[in-house]
């Protein structure tokens, strides 16, 4: 009587680690960049929530925003990429910038983030 044995093979076992391993490597290199981008939306909705932010002038707004990133060590983000524009009620902050980072040899991994959030005068978050 012979008994069949079944199961995963040496080879197909490190084929399949090696796939893993890949994707494991590309999230440890996504990972950052996202991580980076909700710390900029938390900051532009904490400054959204500022009693009378509405009325503050852009380079308090600016200031204030960017003193929200630096603690969350966020380096990507510069002053070229914040934009305010004024609206009825208080202003209309824009973040947009771009994140490369290199993922193997030659290739790199690009980020693009752009986020909108209502300044009003009354601190209401929209």
């Amino acid at each position: 009587m012979k008994r069949n044995e079944r199961g995963m093979t040496l080879l197909g076992f490190v084929i399949v680690l090696a796939v893993v391993g890949f994707f494991a490597y590309v999230a440890m290199r996504l990972f950052p960049m996202y991580q980076e981008y909700y710390s900029v939306r938390s900051a532009m909705k904490g400054l959204a929530a500022e009693p009378g932010i509405g009325t503050q002038d852009p380079a308090r707004i600016q200031d204030l925003f960017f003193r929200r990133l630096y603690i969350n060590y966020s380096e990507n983000v510069k002053k070229e990429h914040v934009k305010l524009r004024r609206v009825d009620n208080g202003w209309e902050m824009q973040v947009q910038y771009e994140v490369r980072r290199p993922l193997v040899g030659n290739l790199d991994v690009v980020g693009k983030f752009d986020s909108t959030q209502m300044l009003t005068r009354a601190g209401d978050i929209n």
